[in-house]
């Protein structure tokens, strides 16, 4: 405890006079002039009395009371079984219990945020709406349909490979293996053919399985559903965003990733938008061993050079700390549209997890996504290279922020070194492309 108080102490306003504070409480035994403590002296006494409740979590409850540790304490001892830590699952407590008991206002509710440095989990659809551009819907299939999808992949997923990719300089592969499905078999021989990745062609993309051809009109439904939910509660004036299409969400394409075991793992990353447009909806499904889904916003900043860009551009990245979101078997997560421009996502590492009675130690997961036939790339520019360029949207510098342009993608390419090329991108209000005329 005595280096948690010797902590750099934090103000906090000081707490409204009400009947309930004029109490005698333990805290107030310990200490008669409590409201006059430090913060870090209200955390010591809170964590000694509780202590099973993670400190942020102290923290957190002591901010939504305005300071007033004897508040705090009367709704730790009534919420303190949701505050908990299991060692089994890394559980940190998101914070509605308290929020919902406590009248907290909406000024203290955006403090209800992972921190610099720190990993808040969230594990309700409430909690995960709220905090991310994501929602969550758990025990989503039927327990024999989701059964059965999860059983037909995981006969599919030995022959899945891993994407080879330059980084930089080097050559190298995902961490784990993917496959690429769509729904016909016209669909199939376009991809082989004609749509490029990573600078190049696949050269494995299949069809749709039975399973999965039972579960998409479910995905597409829960999904425009969740979409009407996110416009109405969380974008201004219940519209939808700017860029964002109008049109209902209909999934033509799935990729499916399987992660064998913990150590596989995919690190921090914006999916492609180059087939997708702007502000794009996937809806996700996971199936198997649970894994954690880390999120982070992207926070713009100034333009600097060289190595204090580098230094600045990680310092700003960990301004507000990451989210975990816990994926279980048989859940459908949605990534809405203000995801893939503001945030980046991951899916961590796992020092240990619990075996799947199906699957064992793998996680299969499948994305659907919504390919807009304005994107097809007979339609996008072309580079000097010849290659139908990559969408990219500005995400770090504040000057362009939320700009698009397409850009020379064969640099990412094994043996290529790609190009110059840039050119700004044009979308409507809905997010359909504007093409630029071609010079004769």
């Amino acid at each position: 405890m005595d280096a948690f108080v010797s902590r750099k102490k934090r103000k906090l306003p000081s707490p409204k006079n009400s009947t309930a504070t004029q109490e005698i409480s333990p805290l107030s035994k310990v200490s008669p002039n409590l409201t006059e403590e430090s913060t870090d002296f209200k955390l010591a006494l809170l964590s000694s009395l509780h202590p099973s409740v993670d400190q942020d979590v102290l923290l957190d409850v002591l901010l939504a009371h305005n300071g007033s540790a004897e508040e705090a304490m009367r709704t730790l001892a009534s919420q303190e079984p949701l505050t908990r830590k299991s060692s089994a699952v890394g559980y940190q407590s998101s914070l509605s219990s308290f929020v919902a008991s406590s009248g907290v206002s909406a000024a203290v509710e955006k403090r209800l945020l992972s921190k610099r440095g720190k990993t808040l989990h969230l594990f309700s659809p409430a909690d995960v709406a709220k905090h991310t551009p994501c929602s969550i819907i758990h025990n989503f299939l039927p327990a024999t349909e989701a059964n059965a999808l999860l059983e037909e992949l995981l006969q599919e997923a030995p022959s899945y490979e891993r994407m080879t990719f330059k980084l930089f300089d080097n050559v190298v592969q995902s961490p784990h293996t993917a496959c690429f499905y769509v729904q016909s078999m016209g669909e199939l021989q376009r991809q082989k053919t004609e749509y490029i990745y990573n600078g190049g062609l696949l050269t494995d993309v299949r069809q749709l399985t039975p399973e999965m051809r039972k579960v998409s009109p479910k995905v597409e439904a829960a999904v425009n559903s969740e979409v009407a939910i996110r416009i109405a509660s969380h974008y201004p004036n219940a519209r939808k965003l700017k860029y964002q299409s109008p049109q209902p969400w209909k999934p033509n394409a799935a990729f499916v990733n399987c992660y064998d075991g913990g150590t596989e793992s995919v690190g921090y990353h914006s999916d492609q938008l180059t087939y997708l447009g702007p502000r794009a909806v996937i809806g996700s499904i996971s199936l198997g061993v649970a894994r954690e889904f880390r999120v982070r916003r992207i926070v713009p900043h100034e333009d600097t050079e060289g190595t204090e860009r580098k230094e600045k551009s990680k310092e700003i990245s960990d301004a507000e700390g990451q989210i975990a979101i816990h994926l279980p078997h048989n859940s459908l997560l949605v990534m809405h549209a203000d995801m893939q421009e503001e945030w980046k996502h991951s899916i961590a590492p796992a020092q240990a997890i619990d075996p799947h009675p199906i699957s064992g130690k793998r996680r299969i997961n499948i994305t659907y996504r919504d390919y807009k036939a304005s994107l097809h790339p007979k339609f996008t520019p072309r580079c000097k290279c010849d290659v139908p360029a990559v969408l990219r949207v500005v995400q770090r510098k504040k000057e362009n922020w939320g700009k698009y342009f397409w850009m020379c993608h064969a640099s990412n390419v094994p043996e290529k070194d790609g190009c110059c090329f840039f050119e700004w991108a044009i979308f409507s209000e809905d997010g359909e492309p504007i093409w630029k005329k071609k010079e004769e």
